[in-house]
Parts: structure tokens; sequence; C-alpha cells
């Protein structure tokens, strides 16, 4: 995203619970933006409740994996990163949370590889392997618990590939992660 990667450690933001919508919904383009955002994730669903978790343990806490799409107000994000302010308007926007069929890791066990791709109109916009995730799965359960107490429905959205865009009413964007499921959304007029 024309960013350094921090290596060091992962860092976080937060979603309101409500801002989350299911795949196959129609999303409304937000107010206040022209340039508005879609990244594919891996999401994880915490099963159960844990702190302070270590590494070799933190698969323990899953329940399941799904596709995510992490949808932001970019140009608010870059503006808020510009005066050292929170994402908070760029990245806690209503239906901004969309979210595939969690798929059991009791059926699909934990995936670390896996082709992840989204497509805007049909066009392959990105295109990665989940192997190449920044910090893996374990790792971010494990830093995450340290600061907060996870609990079952918790979700955790992992990171995206390059290739994120801007995105204009009446795209449809469709993404799939090998193994572990589909999502699909269409975004509408703003209403």
């Amino acid at each position: 995203m024309g960013a350094v990667v921090d290596r060091e450690a992962p860092f976080y933001f937060t979603k309101a619970s409500e801002h989350c919508v299911l795949s196959g919904s129609s999303i409304s383009y937000p107010p206040g933006t022209t340039n508005y955002h879609y990244e594919m994730e891996l999401v994880v669903a915490i099963g159960r409740p844990g702190f302070r978790i270590s590494e070799s343990r933190a698969l323990d806490h899953v329940f399941g994996y799904g596709c995510g799409l992490d949808m932001t107000r970019r140009d608010l994000q870059s503006l808020a990163k510009e005066k050292q302010r929170p994402w908070d308007i760029g990245k806690d926007v209503e239906q901004s949370a969309v979210l595939g069929e969690i798929a059991p890791a009791a059926d699909i066990g934990h995936p670390d590889r896996g082709r992840i791709e989204l497509r805007v109109n049909g066009e392959t916009k990105q295109s990665a392997d989940i192997s190449q995730l920044i910090h893996g799965v374990a790792a971010v359960i494990a830093h995450l618990s340290q600061y907060y107490h996870l609990q079952a429905g918790d979700l955790i959205y992992t990171g995206t590939p390059e290739g994120v865009g801007a995105v204009k009413p009446g795209d449809r964007l469709e993404g799939s992660i090998e193994n572990v499921g589909t999502i699909a959304v269409h975004v509408r007029e703003a209403i």
C-alpha cells in the first residue's frame, strides 16, 4: 500500500460489531469520502476466551476461518495518518466489515497457505498466498491477547495483499481464499 512494512509488531484498529455485514449483501457507498477502498483478508473467528495466550497455544482458541473485506475510506485514513490521528473515521465505517461464511477449523484445519484473490467486476485486483501474511495467525492472536481478553465470537481480520484499490457505486466484488471460502458484495449508491 505504498508504506514501509513494520515487521516488529502487529498493530490494530477496531470496527464496531454493528458494521459487520454478510457476504451477498449490498452495501452503501459511505458519506464523506471519494476514495472508498477494498481490502481482501483472511478472517479468524475466536472460539473460546483467552488472555495472555502463548503463540504455541493460540490456534487452540480458533473456531474457524472466513473471507473478509475491510472496506476503508482511504482519503480519510490518509488524512488521519498525516496528522498522526486515530484512523477511526477511515476504518470504523457502517457496513465496512464484510464477512463470508466461517469454515470451522475442525473441518478445514488451520490454513497457513492458499491463494487469496479479489475481483472487481470480474477483473482480478488482488492475488497472493496467505503464507505471505506479515504476521501469522498464531502470532497475531498471541500478541493481541497480551492487551485484550479475547472472547468467543471475536473476529480478527489479518491483513491484505497488495492491490487494494477504490470502488464506485455499481461495482461487484467477489473474492475467495483457497480451502476457506468465498465472499461477494455489491456497492450501491449512497443513501
